[in-house]
């Protein structure tokens, strides 16, 4: 027995359906409507609409005043609604929202001032009503009409270029024309308008034609989307029959076949497609691999006509998204529409949210008969799923995440998946005086203390959450804390002795000699209350739960700076910081000061350094002694000049060694220890 492959998306596309059943319900109403053109491209089905009482016009002025006219889903020009209106008919926009789009995108770039490529066939209706919201504007249906185009066009690209593809368009034959497009127009704008059931449709063809040894596509002659699903299955399959209705199979083309495909286009009716697979089951006794019910065309069109009610949860596909609304296929006569603001109220891109072709369930919120539209609300049903989730919260004590959306006297309004929450204002984690405005739009973690669900009342705590998070931190930093860990924190407080910076929820002290290498009197010099700095252990106590922390960088101390740039007998430029009554104090680098006694200054006898000397000035000293041990370094002046009697050095390094200790402290800030560990403050800077 041979097997059938029945593609799922053959048949009716959202478009076309939606057109029909709006097209039904007015018959079905008032017993008679106008089409302005053939509604869709099916002579079988605009037989049974002409049955049911609709006439078919193809201009404006073939209309009655108050006539009631279906404008069908390939849509119409801005010129045919003035028309219509003119013509005192009552429109009813069966518009396929994803042709609407194209209609938009077009209008816009016009209004830009750019030039407008539609990929597409010149004459079918769709293409015509997107060339009528078009300012300059070319169509073409393939790379070779684009290539001519260009040519004719020695400069077209002076004016920016955006391109748009017909719906039914397929994707290689619309990426071709794009990329060549691309290579000789650099400014241009692209937007990919093909429908995703086309694609899907034609997708679906291709792999099932792939697999099968004869193909049957179904649809009208003049349909571009059937025309383009005849093309791709013969790319595909060598055995290919392009046909209306079952009366043209050719049954005596399947005969040597014994895996047979079964698609149609976005226009065919479920009643053409049974017949011809009833004849192949008959004919040639093929065994389909799906098992779905089979329903008449009126069967069918029945269950679509279904009427859905305000509250109702409903299931669609995403079929068009536009600047204000999300257009859904809920598989009925309803023409499902979702604001787009109910996915960008907290600054999120709609499109990073939700995209055409994804499942996408709702509550229905109004229902207009008249138009075939149902408005829908993806929060409503959120918030309703949501209101469990903040029960069993409660319950167990879950952390929710939300965003803070308002301020008022009392605290803030967290919005969590579209409850309202309030956070009371000593429970926003906040200082006393904080201005709550600060937490506006800022994501939180809380916990729910209370729910009135009657009163839709919902109250939560941002502290509870805060402060178990803050426990955990400091337990994790007390049980991994050891000397020489680097953590990275904020400035708390400053002191005339150092700063307290917080490393994750436990303040550290920077002691001020921690702070720079360099001489300072206050750690604002260095730091400002706020700041983030890296930090490093110096020690800790856990029982007493204090740490004293380093900031300055220990391989920048100036002492292992000095020894490993200078040594004894070298020459460095120097500046003179301090004058003493046995000689000055001159640093040779920021951080390490040398001596030059009184008899080293000038190769003369002088009464007082300030003889000859004054602090800041930049003098050139030979580094004639180093003791590593103290770090101290003794500086001769005199001789660069002329070389030191054996008794005036020796008399110098006595006195180096014998100078009064607290005029050494008053001289220098601090002493450096091997180890880094920094001593000896001086007078000024304790004061």
């Amino acid at each position: 027995m041979k097997r059938l492959i029945v593609a799922d998306s053959a048949g009716f596309c959202f478009g076309v359906r939606r057109s029909v059943d709006m097209a039904a319900k007015l018959l079905e109403e008032y017993g008679s409507c106008a089409s302005l053109g053939e509604l869709i491209h099916n002579e079988d089905v605009i037989g049974w609409l002409k049955a049911k009482g609709m006439r078919v016009v193809e201009s404006p002025k073939d209309l009655t005043a108050g006539e009631r006219v279906l404008v069908r889903a390939h849509g119409a020009a801005p010129e045919i609604y003035e028309a219509l209106t003119a013509a005192g008919a009552e429109i009813i926009d069966a518009t396929c929202p994803k042709v609407r789009a194209i209609h938009k995108i077009v209008a816009e770039a016009k209004d830009e001032g750019r030039f407008i490529v539609v990929i597409g066939m010149p004459a079918h209706p769709e293409v015509t009503a997107i060339c009528g919201w078009c300012g300059e504007h070319e169509v073409c249906e393939n790379v070779q009409e684009v290539e001519k185009w260009l040519k004719n066009k020695p400069n077209p690209w002076e004016k920016p270029i955006t391109v748009v593809a017909q719906t039914t368009q397929t994707h290689s034959n619309f990426t071709e024309c794009c990329d060549f497009i691309k290579k000789r127009c650099t400014n241009a704008k692209i937007s990919d308008t093909i429908c995703l059931a086309t694609s899907t449709r034609q997708e679906e063809a291709a792999r099932i034609a792939s697999e099968c040894d004869a193909m049957v596509v179904i649809g009208g002659k003049h349909s571009a989307n059937s025309v383009h699903l005849a093309q791709i299955c013969a790319e595909h399959c060598s055995n290919v029959q392009f046909i209306e209705r079952s009366e043209e199979l050719e049954m005596d083309r399947l005969e040597a076949a014994d895996t047979v495909g079964l698609t149609a286009g976005a226009s065919t009716p479920a009643w053409i497609i049974k017949e011809v697979r009833n004849k192949m089951s008959d004919e040639i006794k093929v065994e389909e691999t799906t098992a779905e019910k089979e329903m008449s065309f009126d069967e069918m069109l029945e269950d679509s006509l279904k009427t859905i009610y305000n509250g109702d949860k409903v299931t669609g596909l995403v079929v068009a998204i536009t600047g204000t609304e999300i257009s859904v296929d809920l598989g009925t006569k309803y023409s499902g529409f979702i604001p787009t603001s109910e996915f960008t109220d907290d600054g999120i891109k709609v499109e990073d949210v939700v995209k055409v072709g994804d499942t996408i369930e709702a509550v229905v919120v109004r229902v207009n008969d008249v138009e075939g539209t149902a408005m829908l609300s993806k929060k409503r049903l959120d918030a309703a799923k949501m209101w469990n989730d903040i029960e069993e919260a409660v319950e167990n004590g879950a952390i929710l995440e939300g965003i803070v959306t308002e301020e008022n006297k009392g605290g803030v309004v967290v919005n969590v998946k579209g409850v309202r929450v309030f956070v009371p204002a000593s429970q926003t984690d906040l200082p006393r005086d904080a201005e709550l405005s600060q937490l506006l739009k800022k994501p939180v973690r809380l916990k729910i203390t209370e729910v009135n669900k009657p009163r839709k009342r919902v109250v939560g705590s941002i502290r509870r959450v805060a402060q178990a998070e803050r426990r955990e931190r400091i337990e994790s930093i007390w049980n991994e804390i050891e000397v020489g860990k680097k953590y990275h924190g904020v400035v708390k407080s400053l002191t005339s002795y150092g700063a307290f910076v917080d490393i994750g929820g436990i303040d550290g002290m920077v002691h001020v000699s921690e702070l720079s290498w360099g001489r300072i009197h206050q750690p604002s010099e260095v730091v400002s209350v706020g700041d983030e700095i890296d930090v490093y252990v110096i020690s800790f106590d856990k029982e007493k739960r204090k740490i004293s922390l380093g900031y300055k960088d220990p391989d920048g101390n100036p002492w292992t700076q000095f020894t490993s740039r200078y040594q004894v007998g070298d020459v460095a430029n120097v500046k003179i910081v301090k004058l003493m009554p046995f000689g000055a104090f001159a640093e040779v680098l920021p951080g390490v000061d040398g001596l030059i006694h009184i008899s080293q200054i000038a190769n003369r006898r002088i009464g007082k350094p300030e003889d000859v000397l004054n602090v800041g000035d930049e003098v050139e000293a030979k580094i004639t002694a180093i003791d590593e041990e103290k770090h101290k370094i003794s500086l001769s002046i005199r001789a660069l000049s002329e070389p030191a009697p054996v008794k005036a050095a020796e008399a110098e390094e006595e006195a180096f060694e014998e100078a009064p200790a607290e005029a050494e402290e008053d001289a220098l800030v601090y002493e450096v220890s091997a180890d880094g560990v920094a001593s000896g403050i001086a007078p000024e800077v304790e004061e």
